[in-house]
């Protein structure tokens, strides 16, 4: 993250004694990205985040991916998914490449700790609230939120009812663009959010327990491990690494009088793939302007788009609703529906000024393969909607 926090109690300066009310020493643990070369945040535990009693390999099953092939544009409706697991258990792979996996989940149970030690997770809210417990402490989440959790940070889930939710699993670590930060890391004045918006765990979150499951995935798969204390045992932190929600009714959207295209909504960056958020804004304001945008192929990138809200002009007549997400890979040319145009402009003509559009999109590097959720409920009849 680009800005430091401190929350709960921590010595004065950092690597010395640190002491209890008891007297004893608190155990000091440095999470850090990138060795010792990037962010990073000290946390003081009770007790020591070493102490394991048990490891027992878990069965992950396949990876279940499978290419795009014949390679076509893809429509896949989510709410025809049925609900499973919790926020971690229950996700139902949609699409991925060794970059990236994107799942969507759809549950009220809450889920047992996690850490995923593979890389960063951004999970963005499409409907309920829940809560986001963490060893940094917690975060109350909603409808629109954006919960960006660092790798390595051992966490749960505990909806408060259903909850349904798109999880972006990278191999690295998700970020906002450079772009949007000076030198020193301070959000710039063109960005389209900055720190105000962010929130983060405001005190510490301290759990009692003893012979705890975390379960933790690493490239080489999943392993339960039990750990001596309960991990949420930390008193204070402090540095620039940690969870944080955004919501995106708070990314200000960047117009132009022409048609601006995707970069100006990109929200983060990660290893092969970028994140966008889709506001509602006003239109387009050139008095020849066509309001939505033009056909396009981008012949390094695949387009994963899933719609959340408001409507979609230029999408009328392909079956994308509220819920769907729509695939456009690489070696497509894609772009408005027939006669998609034409409305939009008669409709700017009568008065109307600005879109309620709301759309997650998330562009690879890489092509993306398809997962068995995906193929499960997809609209085979999308990729002839431009024909007719």
């Amino acid at each position: 993250m680009p800005y430091y926090r401190m929350v709960g109690e921590v010595p004065r300066k950092r690597h010395v004694q640190f002491r209890a009310p008891d007297g004893g020493l608190y155990k000091e643990e440095l999470m850090g990205e990138e060795g010792f070369s990037s962010d990073s945040s000290l946390l003081y535990h009770r007790h020591a985040p070493t102490a394991i009693v048990k490891a027992e390999a878990v069965d992950a099953g396949a990876p279940g991916l499978t290419p795009n092939l014949p390679l076509s544009p893809r429509h896949f409706r989510t709410r025809d998914l049925r609900p499973e697991g919790d926020l971690v258990s229950g996700r139902m792979l949609l699409a991925g490449n060794s970059d990236v996996r994107i799942s969507y989940a759809a549950t009220d149970a809450p889920s047992e700790l996690y850490r995923d030690s593979m890389g960063d997770e951004c999970v963005y809210i499409a409907s309920g609230r829940a809560r986001f417990e963490s060893a940094y402490g917690a975060l109350d989440v909603a409808e629109g939120d954006y919960v960006v959790i660092p790798t390595g940070t051992i966490h749960r889930w505990v909806p408060e009812g259903p909850v349904t939710a798109l999880v972006v699993e990278a191999a690295g670590h998700i970020r906002p663009p450079k772009r949007y930060l000076s030198q020193y890391g301070q959000f710039l004045e063109h960005a389209p959010y900055c720190e105000r918006d962010l929130r983060a765990p405001a005190e510490p979150l301290l759990v009692d327990g003893e012979e705890v499951p975390v379960l933790v995935r690493t490239r080489g798969g999943l392993t339960r491990l039990t750990y001596a204390h309960h991990p949420f045992d930390v008193v204070g932190w402090d540095g620039c690494l940690y969870p944080y929600a955004f919501n995106i009714e708070d990314f200000e959207p960047i117009v132009k009088r022409t048609h601006a295209p995707p970069p100006v909504h990109q929200t983060f960056e990660g290893p092969g793939f970028v994140v966008c958020s889709f506001c509602p804004r006003p239109l387009d304001f050139h008095p020849e302007a066509v309001p939505i945008p033009y056909n396009h192929h981008n012949v390094d990138s695949d387009e994963f788009m899933f719609y959340v809200g408001g409507d979609y002009t230029a999408r009328k007549g392909s079956g994308i609703d509220v819920g769907s997400i729509s695939l456009h890979p690489a070696g497509f040319t894609h772009g408005p529906q027939p006669g998609a145009v034409e409305a939009a402009v008669e409709a700017v003509r009568k008065g109307h000024t600005e879109t309620t559009e709301m759309a997650v999109m998330i562009d690879t590097f890489r092509p993306l393969d398809l997962g068995p959720a995906a193929l499960a409920c997809e609209d085979t009849d999308y990729a002839w909607t431009w024909a007719r």
